[in-house]
């Protein structure tokens, strides 16, 4: 059988380009980072802040800040305008915006720096660039909606730029991901409550928790059912004054 001796040249190479190809695109991924939260350098452009300082800590650094009642989840913001605040040390925050500081229990689990136009970096890539050095980061960052992101050992960068100047998020996964739970279970706590019913044991009829008539039923005759269907099972029917 005769075969084109381009096509042969061909099959022999595909094997070739296939491997240059994979190589290429992995070549194209991000650069992993191994750091920790503990590990990361305590650069300038960061201006003494790192994740984990405790209210005592950033009180100390910045003793103008104030710092609000932590919500039901345990989570308290604030925020700093050196560029903006005449009482803050213009130079330990040279060419700082605005700083936001997000905590959990006390602790630092969230950190915004917003840069001024003043800042040395105000592009994005040269940013990313000039940023990664102090920390010990790799230089390659993903593409994420108009930033890029750097994902480490339990915490994450973003870096994006926002009225013109650079910007840069640190976050705590570990802590996010803990905050996203006790949400979820205070939303699920708050269903189950609303969908419960509550049930009088001499008349065999129940009351939904909203419903005013409940309060006629005393004490020793309720019994809690976690919802209607479970009240019907036990042979209880819906009070005519909650229908």
């Amino acid at each position: 059988m005769f075969f084109h001796p381009i096509s042969s040249f061909s099959i022999a190479l595909w094997p070739l380009i296939v491997v240059l190809l994979t190589a290429t695109g992995a070549s194209a991924q991000p650069a992993a980072c191994s750091l920790r939260i503990d590990q990361l350098p305590d650069a300038a452009e960061l201006r003494g802040f790192r994740l984990g300082m405790t209210y005592d800590q950033v009180k100390a650094l910045v003793p103008q800040v104030q710092f609000g009642q932590a919500d039901q989840f345990g989570v308290a913001k604030t925020s700093i305008n050196p560029y903006f605040d005449p009482h803050i040390d213009k130079v330990a925050f040279a060419d700082v915006r605005t700083i936001s500081l997000d905590f959990l229990d006390g602790k630092l689990v969230g950190l915004w720096i917003g840069f001024e136009s003043t800042f040395k970096w105000q592009t994005l890539d040269a940013f990313v660039a000039g940023i990664s050095k102090p920390l010990n980061l790799p230089t390659e960052w993903s593409n994420k909606r108009a930033g890029r992101q750097m994902s480490c050992e339990g915490f994450s960068l973003f870096a994006s730029v926002i009225a013109g100047s650079p910007s840069i998020r640190i976050s705590d996964d570990t802590a996010q991901e803990t905050i996203a739970t006790r949400r979820e279970e205070a939303a699920a706590a708050a269903e189950a409550a609303a969908a419960m019913v509550i049930g009088d044991q001499r008349t065999k009829l129940f009351y939904p928790s909203t419903c005013s008539a409940l309060q006629s039923v005393s004490a020793p005759n309720r019994i809690k059912f976690k919802d209607k269907d479970e009240a019907e099972k036990a042979g209880f029917k819906l009070a005519k004054d909650c229908q």
